[in-house]
């Protein structure tokens, strides 16, 4: 196999892997800037792969699209693993992902994998699994994308009155120009939280709602310690 080859199989996985959804050859052609053809091969190669090599994930073609999922002869492992986690400990990962939630709620899972860099599907899960986060609503301008915000166990678990309590970002940054580079990442040079008058268990946001977060963003990652 050619450089090039090897390039274009690694950024087809790395693009699998931060998709929370189906995705198609054409939308992967796009974003790379290489026929679709190509990219259909590839998608080919891998599943043969992961197939062949027995690994404990696949690739499937799904709904129009290609998807990653576990592979089913371990799904007894997984719901063991699953069923016991601590839910008074949570990991790095889990806390990069309630903190973008926390601070940009209501978030697709979209916007929190663009704020990662990574795919957060099952750290979310994890964190709903653990009555921290739950689903609030859906985003129509982004397919009708599941919106997530945080619940009053957070606040219970962390201390807070409401959201309104959330450390400033000021806390996370040390110095004004880092402190800038996370507001812009979290989506306003403005950026404030929900106070507890806009804060409801029952609450769903609309379209009048304030911005549910831009599943473009480029950028980093952003956690807490």
């Amino acid at each position: 196999m050619s450089t090039a080859d090897t390039a274009l199989k690694g950024a087809v996985e790395a693009l699998l892997f931060v998709s929370d959804e189906p995705v198609s050859a054409a939308r992967i052609g796009e974003v790379l800037e290489v026929p679709a053809a190509n990219v259909s091969g590839v998608l080919t190669e891998l599943a043969e792969e992961y197939r062949a090599g027995e690994r404990g994930f696949q690739l499937r073609e799904v709904a129009g699209g290609w998807r990653l999922y576990t592979h089913p002869a371990y799904h007894d492992q997984i719901e063991q693993y699953v069923l016991s986690w601590d839910t008074r400990r949570l990991s790095q990962a889990a806390l990069e992902a309630l903190a973008v939630i926390a601070y940009h709620q209501p978030v697709t899972r979209g916007g929190v994998n663009a704020v990662r860099g990574v795919n957060s599907e099952a750290v979310i899960s994890s964190l709903i699994e653990k009555g921290l986060v739950r689903e609030v609503g859906r985003n129509p301008d982004a397919g009708n994308a599941i919106l997530y915000g945080t619940t009053r166990t957070f606040l219970e678990k962390f201390g807070l009155k409401d959201l309104a309590d959330l450390p400033p970002l000021e806390e996370f940054a040390p110095d004004p120009r880092t402190e800038e580079a996370i507001r812009e990442r979290l989506g306003s040079p403005t950026f404030s939280v929900p106070t507890g008058d806009e804060y409801s268990e029952d609450h769903h946001y609309d379209d009048d709602s304030r911005d549910p977060g831009d599943d473009s963003d480029d950028v980093d990652v952003v956690g807490i310690d």
